[in-house]
């Protein structure tokens, strides 16, 4: 039986982080809050709010618990939603030392795990025999800064364990978050990671100057391209035209507050990779997950999805190609 009382931990201290210890507030009396910036943990209890992130949310400070020690966290959360770049993910847990397989794990991480090519998922089943009962995902489309200003918002709740599933949106939910459970783990991580790259590809294109007419397609194309893909890494019934994939896919294509539609953006306008992420403040997600995308992908062989936008992203981005010859060729072979 479920704990009609869980404690909540969330691990991270960017922007989604903050929204979700934003939503979980909300709800709770108390939420476990661990970064590892002992300057903006200081500034929050001092400040009561984030120096660095959606700086406009206040916290009570009476209402969360911070730290930087994640094995505290981990020891008094019950479920524990982990919020940090799949980049650096390798090196937070690095730091845990403690046995954590009696915990309910959420991911609320949009990529690949770089060092195995997993999702985050299944990185948490095979490196920490955590069973997948008591692992989820927690997906959009749900932009932070617009939770932030408490605009009308919903989330994907996908867990196998529907308890899990309806006790996280139960906390998650409020005026203006609205939650929709999900089977469909595999697919709906799957969906926040690559809708990343087509983000990318969308700033791209809008760097480069291709208008709306040319968006619209290459948006069409990014959610066929999105099934075939999802469909070769796992099998389900499933709606791709749910707000989990195309929903998801659309707000981060066209949204001013999409980080990875900014970093595209910035490349088709001549930044470098290294110039364009050096100019952000946050990490664009996309970036990492292109390259992931590209070698499952190609992993295929003979039988591999057709990705023509992944392999146009990761030519640009990886192989330094010229993003406006690039993308002239990939238009040729959209429809």
């Amino acid at each position: 039986m479920t704990n009609p009382n869980p404690n909540f931990g969330v691990i991270g201290g960017g922007s989604w982080a903050t929204a979700i210890v934003k939503m979980l507030c909300e709800n709770l009396p108390s939420v476990n809050w661990y970064m590892r910036n002992k300057d903006a943990i200081a500034h929050i209890e001092k400040e009561n709010h984030n120096p660095n992130y959606l700086s406009a949310v206040e916290f009570d400070p009476q209402q969360i618990k911070l730290t930087n020690n994640i094995n505290q966290l981990i020891q008094e959360s019950d479920f524990i939603i982990f919020v940090v770049p799949s980049a650096f993910l390798k090196d937070e847990l690095s730091k845990i030392t403690i046995d954590f397989k009696d915990k309910i794990v959420f991911s609320a991480i949009k990529g690949i795990v770089p060092e195995t090519q997993m999702l985050v998922g299944e990185h948490f089943n095979e490196k920490f025999d955590i069973p997948f009962e008591q692992i989820g995902v927690i997906t959009g489309p749900c932009h932070a800064e617009e939770v932030a200003l408490e605009r009308l918002s919903y989330l994907t709740i996908a867990c196998a364990n529907e308890n899990h599933a309806n006790t996280v949106s139960q906390f998650l939910s409020s005026d203006f978050i609205k939650c929709k459970i999900s089977e469909d783990i595999i697919g709906t991580e799957y969906a926040a990671v690559l809708k990343n790259i087509y983000a990318i590809a969308a700033g791209i294109a809008h760097g480069l100057g291709y208008g709306d007419n040319f968006q619209s397609v290459l948006m069409s194309n990014a959610i066929r391209e999105m099934k075939r893909f999802i469909k070769k890494r796992y099998k389900l019934k499933r709606n791709i035209n749910d707000s989990a994939y195309l929903g998801d896919l659309l707000v981060t294509g066209y949204s001013v507050f999409s980080r990875n539609r900014f970093f595209g953006n910035m490349i088709g306008k001549g930044y470098t990779v290294k110039s364009a992420q050096m100019e952000m403040s946050m990490v664009a997600e996309g970036y990492y997950a292109t390259n992931s995308a590209y070698e499952i992908s190609k992993s295929y062989g003979n039988k591999k999805a057709k990705t023509p936008i992944i392999n146009a992203v990761y030519k640009v981005l990886y192989q330094n190609k010229d993003p406006k010859k690039i993308f002239a060729k990939l238009a040729d072979k959209l429809d």
